[in-house]
């Protein structure tokens, strides 16, 4: 089979295309014909070994596809942990998720992590009140777009946006955003506090860390909270817990992954996402679909901010 494989981690240069004999799926496992391979901004980390989680060598990345489990016909979409940018992939059995008719593979890829952590940020994470504001950043992003979508239905009182152009302010607010600024970190606090109607902002979702963090931090309430979902420019921040105590601010980590822990907190807001997309009511944003020869540039892409929504590979392509 035709897979992307990393035999030493690097720059984008390093996902080679080559020739892989097709895997053999243990006792709790399924083998998946690809059809679609989600591409993520963590696998960018992944190709470093600077994620999360620590990968080892030779790797075949890619965690979570959608297609045809072989055993069956039936059309899933699957955590994989690594291995999805090929023509087959293996995943264990009880994360494989059945794709509800009328639901597209792209469009399922786009929830299985993405939507899920948006929904969970609100829920689980932030714990958002009735009426509160919330910020996102990042907002034409996978996560971003779809977290701009749920925040009036989970509650928000006011959504604002941020974003890098004057294009992708445009598509949040075409997915529902009260209002988009400039994520530029330099005054970005005061045009928070100014886009809240010059009031503190309650709750803000952050994928980038480093100086938009700060700034973020800078333009929280009383009680306010901001949500770590990522670290896309891998600088590090510190916060005196003086400063928590003075403001009653608080800083939350999410990592998707942990809900697995706990299978309710994934299948249940899952099928919440499926049946909202179902009704119509949350729109997936297909930024580009790559052949799978391309993955280099669709990293390259990814890294350098130039794409919008949710990323494919196709292994057919």
């Amino acid at each position: 089979m035709r897979a992307i494989q990393i035999s030493e981690f690097g720059g984008p240069e390093v996902l080679e295309l080559v020739e892989l004999p097709t895997p053999e799926p243990g006792p709790e496992e399924v083998l998946i014909k690809v059809s679609r391979a989600g591409l993520n901004f963590a696998d960018t980390h992944t190709r470093t070994n600077s994620y999360v989680r620590e990968a080892t060598l030779p790797l075949v990345p890619g965690g979570e596809v959608a297609g045809v489990r072989e055993d069956t016909g039936q059309r899933v979409v699957a955590l994989t942990g690594q291995g999805g940018y090929a023509e087959y992939a293996l995943a264990p059995s009880d994360r494989a998720f059945p794709i509800p008719d009328g639901l597209d593979d792209g469009a399922a890829l786009a929830l299985i992590i993405q939507g899920l952590t948006a929904w969970h940020l609100y829920r689980t994470a932030a714990r958002l009140q009735q009426g509160e504001s919330v910020v996102v950043h990042s907002a034409a992003g996978g996560v971003g777009s779809l977290a701009v979508q749920l925040g009036r239905p989970l509650g928000a009182g006011r959504v604002i946006a941020t974003a890098s152009s004057s294009e992708k302010r445009a598509l949040a607010l075409e997915l529902g955003a009260d209002i988009a600024v400039d994520s530029e970190p330099e005054g970005l606090a005061e045009r928070l506090i100014e886009a809240n109607g010059g009031r503190p902002v309650d709750a803000v979702f952050d994928m980038a860390g480093g100086k938009a963090f700060d700034a973020s931090y800078d333009a929280l309430a009383h009680f306010g909270r901001i949500v770590v979902c990522g670290i896309a420019t891998q600088e590090p921040n510190q916060v005196r817990t003086g400063s928590l105590l003075r403001h009653s601010r608080s800083v939350v980590g999410f990592y998707l992954f942990h809900t697995l822990e706990r299978p309710g907190m994934f299948s249940d807001a899952l099928a919440d996402l499926f049946a909202r997309a179902a009704r119509g009511e949350l729109r997936t944003v297909i930024g580009a679909t790559y052949p799978l020869a391309q993955a280099v540039q669709a990293h390259v892409d990814l890294r350098e901010r130039r794409t919008t929504g949710k990323l494919l590979l196709d292994p057919a392509a």
